[in-house]
C-alpha cells in the first residue's frame, strides 16, 4: 500500500528535484550529480541548511548590540574627537533638519537589519515545528528578505565616502569605527543565513501534513 500523497503537487511527489543554481528540475535519480544545465552538484536539499542558517543568525543577533552601541564613525578635529554610533547619526540628521534622510538611515541600519533576522527566524522555526501555516506568506517573505538585504550596507557605505572625501589633513579625519565592522559583520552574517536557508523545506511539511493527508483521503473516497 503506498503512502497517501499531499493533495498540493510539489517536486517531491512527483520525483523531482530542482537545481539551487539555475532551477533546472531533474530526476531524483541524479541527486548528488551535476546539473545537465549548468553544473552545480544537484541535491534535493540544501545540505544542513537549517543548522548553518541558525548558526549564522545567532552570531548576527550577537553582534547586533555592538553594532548599535560601539562608535561607526570618528571624526577627529581641531576641535577633538567625535564618536557616532548609528543612532547618534539619526539623532543628529533629525535635528539638523534632514527628516528624510534620518529615516532612510534608521530604516536601512536598524530596522531593516533586525526585520531580516526575526522573519529568517520565523521561517527557521516555522520549518523546526513541521507547520503549513500560511506557507505562501512564509515563502513570499523569504522573497522580501531578499529584496531588502541589498539595502542594509547603506551606513558602510556612507561611512567608506567620508572616509575617502573628508581627508583634510589638520581641519579633520574620519575614520571607520568599531561599530562599522560589527554592523558589517552583521549583514554579511544575515546575507549567510538567508543563503544558507532553504525556503524549500517550508513545502515539505505538506508531504506529511494530518490536513493534506485527510483531504487525500476524501478526495480519495469521493472518487471511489
Amino acid at each position: 500500500m503506498t503512502a497517501p500523497q499531499s493533495p498540493h503537487p510539489t517536486a517531491t511527489s512527483r520525483g523531482l528535484l530542482s537545481c539551487h543554481t539555475c532551477d533546472r528540475l531533474s530526476p531524483m535519480t541524479l541527486e548528488a550529480e551535476p546539473c545537465p544545465r549548468c553544473g552545480t552538484v544537484l541535491h534535493h536539499r540544501k545540505p544542513a541548511s537549517l543548522a548553518r542558517a541558525w548558526a549564522f543568525l545567532l552570531a548576527a543577533y550577537l553582534l547586533y548590540i555592538p553594532a548599535n552601541l560601539l562608535p561607526i564613525m570618528v571624526t577627529q578635529s581641531i576641535f577633538g574627537t567625535q564618536r557616532d554610533t548609528i543612532m547618534s547619526g539619526v539623532i543628529y540628521l533629525w535635528l539638523s533638519g534632514s527628516f528624510m534622510l534620518a529615516i532612510v538611515v534608521l530604516i536601512a541600519s536598524i530596522v531593516v537589519p533586525l526585520l531580516k533576522m526575526m522573519i529568517l527566524t520565523l521561517l527557521v522555526l516555522s520549518v523546526r515545528r513541521g507547520s503549513t501555516w500560511r506557507i505562501r506568506e512564509q515563502t513570499r517573505l523569504y522573497t522580501l528578505v531578499e529584496v531588502i538585504g541589498r539595502w542594509s550596507m547603506l551606513d558602510i557605505f556612507v561611512v567608506a565616502l567620508l572616509a575617502s572625501l573628508v581627508r583634510a589633513g589638520a581641519l579633520a579625519t574620519i575614520t571607520p569605527g568599531a561599530g562599522a565592522l560589527a554592523f558589517a559583520s552583521v549583514v554579511v552574517l544575515t546575507m549567510l543565513a538567508s543563503l544558507s536557508f532553504d525556503p524549500r523545506l517550508l513545502w515539505d511539511a505538506l508531504e506529511t501534513s494530518p490536513s493534506s493527508i485527510e483531504l487525500q483521503h476524501s478526495d480519495n473516497a469521493r472518487t471511489h
